[in-house]
């Protein structure tokens, strides 16, 4: 745990979007209508992601809004805990704080079940509440394609990437659940990508975003879009970077793998961390690969992910002579 930044004191990074309570088994391997305990835990992908790039020292904060209830203020205690600033965290009256469920079936099937009925406090951002000076004053704004999928969330995050002078990241972040249709998302994905300088997605994402499943030909298309840096992840065979000076592949960092869910949350706090200590494409990218492996072999999201010394110990451990390889996240 971290204490919070000091009030005032501008942010490395501000996210926006979707927040929960990750309600996670104990018992793994067990369909969830046999599990007979569980754990709480703060969730929510860009949540997760600013509590990923506070671990790394960063100053950071989350804009997103939770029900007046038990569950927003573990939210709000929880964000505190993390050193996260809570400042543009709100409550919605009448709506109740989103709850995740999940299975866990390693090493590549965690079913998760969101409940965020009749419709999540997080989805009701609106632009005329915006701290606009904050965002814009922030060294990174990272917005996901989730909040494009419902109004008035949708204005809200075109508004604060068009607000921001600097790196913005675009979290391609599809779930089908939230859309009605994938051209539905990639008319509204287009709009946001104009104000995007980096945009993150897997092989799935990149299809909805572009209509482009090959990595290289995403990539292409996520450059021609506009954005200066295009990260596409591809599971199994790692991640491929692609800048106007070229393209890195960064094979997969092998682990043990418990609970993928968080993993590309850890990945995303990472490359920020990248992206804010200047490094170049192929070092950002193998030490956020490491990161989101570290979680990948955790139960949990936000409380598993590592500090700086963790990924680097396990990036070190990797170019060791004889290191074995287990599992790959």
């Amino acid at each position: 745990m971290t204490p919070a930044p000091e009030t005032g004191a501008p942010h490395d990074l501000i996210t926006m979007g979707r927040v929960s309570v990750d309600v996670y088994p104990q018992q793994i391997g067990v369909p969830l209508e046999d599990v007979e305990t569980f754990g709480k835990y703060l969730g929510g992908s860009p949540t997760n992601v600013a509590v990923a790039a506070a671990r790394y020292g960063h100053r950071t904060a989350v804009v997103t809004r939770t029900g007046a209830d038990p569950f927003g203020r573990f939210v709000r205690a929880a964000l505190k805990g993390y050193g996260v600033d809570d400042r543009f965290v709100t409550e919605v009256p009448g709506l109740p704080t989103p709850l995740a469920f999940c299975e866990i079936f390693p090493p590549d099937d965690f079913p998760l079940y969101f409940y965020r009925y009749p419709k999540a406090p997080d989805m009701q951002i609106r632009a005329a509440e915006l701290d606009l000076d904050a965002i814009a004053a922030a060294r990174i704004f990272w917005a996901t394609v989730t909040g494009l999928s419902q109004e008035p969330s949708r204005a809200a995050t075109v508004a604060a990437l068009a607000a921001h002078p600097g790196t913005t990241v675009l979290d391609l972040d599809y779930r089908p659940m939230f859309w009605e249709s994938p051209d539905a998302a990639r008319a509204r994905v287009r709009e946001a990508l104009r104000h995007a300088t980096v945009a993150v997605g897997n092989l799935e994402e990149c299809e909805v975003a572009v209509g482009e499943r090959e990595p290289r030909a995403a990539a292409r298309a996520l450059l021609d879009l506009g954005v200066s840096v295009a990260v596409v992840k591809q599971g199994p065979r790692g991640v491929l970077a692609a800048s106007a000076d070229g393209a890195v592949e960064v094979p997969p960092t092998p682990v043990e793998v418990v609970n993928g869910l968080g993993a590309g949350d850890a990945f995303g706090g990472a490359l920020c961390h990248g992206l804010l200590r200047g490094w170049d494409l192929e070092r950002t990218v193998r030490f956020a690969g490491a990161a989101g492996a570290i979680v990948a072999s955790r139960r949990a999201c936000a409380d598993a992910m590592p500090t700086a010394g963790e990924v680097e110990r396990l990036l070190t451990a990797r170019r060791a002579p004889g290191s074995g390889e287990e599992a790959t996240a």
